[in-house]
């Protein structure tokens, strides 16, 4: 935005009063750590602070804190047994520990197959092993509403398709993918099956013990966990190679001392997200739907991105034709509103959302997009604040950033 001083403060002009409490609906970057999770780390960190491969007593209670944590990390995603659940320091790095471990699991096979709308995570990851390591990588291509074609990845699939990796629900718009009717067709191809499931955990329910998922990534601080903590789930006699090799934690698989404390933590809020799956789909689902439903009906030029049904209960991404999203997310954090553009990993880049892009969206509509995503710490209240500010912001960037149209750029 380019205006003066005094117009930016005109732009707030007539704002109903500013909440108490900031209000964050940035859920889909980060959450804030549930006060049950901290309860649980602070004894860790100050008292039981032992090695947990140490053989005394301090040891003892840091290695059962860890044992407990697995055993809730393994009920929410539904797994068969705790040796199928794999620590580790976040998504990125099961993500990580996924492909690369796989394809070091399978050395002659040199193909592998994502989407054109993963997170950096995975899509990060898949450009350096095609720029440095030599391997080939489909990128599958999505619709309008951000959905695969089956047809597209039965078709992409080779004998040397070592691995497949899809995520459960898209991180910007919230869109579900059908990953257990995706996952019958890699499985009949003899290909890894890897799903990134950091947004999905704990806002869908997760049974792996009735899928044909291989590898399945979750991020603590995705679910009121702190940051630095997650877990990779590896089905029983599914092969892979570690990734950081050392000692012998993690029965081989990842080596180095456990995060004690943050274990612990993420093994609680793995616990209250399981229990929370209900409210989620409803009291959290009602709130962006009444969100959502305001701000399509008041502001002019506005759209959904994504699907209706089929998408996360947290998560709404609407554009607003026009104007840049940078300017919305100044302007709303000014008014005390967390918003977010896309992806926390990207969001520091002034280029549309690789997401939107891949789905079609137009220029003018990508660059205005912002994702609102709740958590069941928001209420109702701090949805109708956001529906009376958002709408003036819109209407006065709008009139001071005008589009141009023949440059394709404001």
């Amino acid at each position: 935005m380019t205006q003066s001083s005094g117009n930016r403060m005109n732009l707030m002009d007539g704002m109903p009063a500013m909440p108490e409490k900031p209000i964050y609906l940035d859920n889909n970057a980060t959450t804030e750590v549930a006060p049950e999770v901290i309860e649980t780390m602070l004894p860790l960190l100050t008292k039981h602070y032992g090695n947990p491969s140490s053989m005394h007593s301090f040891g003892a209670k840091a290695g059962d804190a860890i044992a407990q944590a697995r055993e809730k990390i393994m009920a929410l995603v539904g797994a068969s047994m705790t040796n199928e659940i794999v620590l580790t320091a976040g998504g990125s790095e099961s993500d990580n520990l996924a492909i690369v471990g796989t394809l070091r699991a399978f050395p002659e096979k040199k193909h592998l197959i994502t989407t054109t709308v993963e997170h950096p995570a995975v899509l990060g990851l898949c450009r350096d092993l095609e720029q440095r390591h030599g391997y080939e990588v489909t990128y599958l291509a999505v619709d309008d509403k951000g959905r695969l074609d089956m047809d597209e990845l039965r078709d992409s699939l080779r004998e040397d398709t070592a691995v497949v990796s899809i995520m459960i629900a898209n991180n910007e718009t919230g869109v579900i993918f059908d990953v257990e009717a995706i996952g019958q067709i890699v499985k009949e191809n003899g290909s890894v099956f890897h799903v990134d499931g950091v947004q999905g955990a704990g806002k869908m329910a997760i049974d792996m013990q009735s899928s044909c998922i291989d590898l399945f990534s979750i991020s603590g601080h995705k679910l009121h966990a702190p940051k630095g903590v997650g877990a990779l789930y590896v089905r029983k006699g599914t092969k892979i190679r570690p990734l950081i090799v050392g000692g012998h934690q993690e029965r081989g698989r990842r080596a180095g001392t456990e995060n004690v404390a943050s274990v612990a933590g993420f093994g609680v809020a793995c616990d209250l997200a399981r229990e929370g799956i209900e409210h989620e789909n409803t009291v959290v689902r009602g709130m962006r739907d009444h969100l959502e439903h305001r701000l399509l009906k008041a502001i002019p030029d506005s759209k959904l991105n994504g699907v209706e049904k089929d998408r996360l209960p947290n998560t709404t991404n609407i554009s607003f034709n026009y104007i840049e999203g940078e300017g919305i997310l100044l302007l709303l954090d000014r008014v005390g509103v967390a918003a977010s553009s896309g992806s926390a990993c990207t969001s520091g880049s002034l280029e549309p959302s690789h997401v939107l892009r891949a789905m079609g969206i137009p220029f003018t509509q990508a660059h205005g997009s912002i994702r609102f995503s709740l958590s069941r710490y928001n209420c109702l209240d701090e949805m109708d604040y956001v529906a009376e500010v958002l709408p003036p912001i819109i209407e006065r960037l709008r009139m001071i950033t005008p589009f141009n149209e023949n440059r394709a750029t404001f």
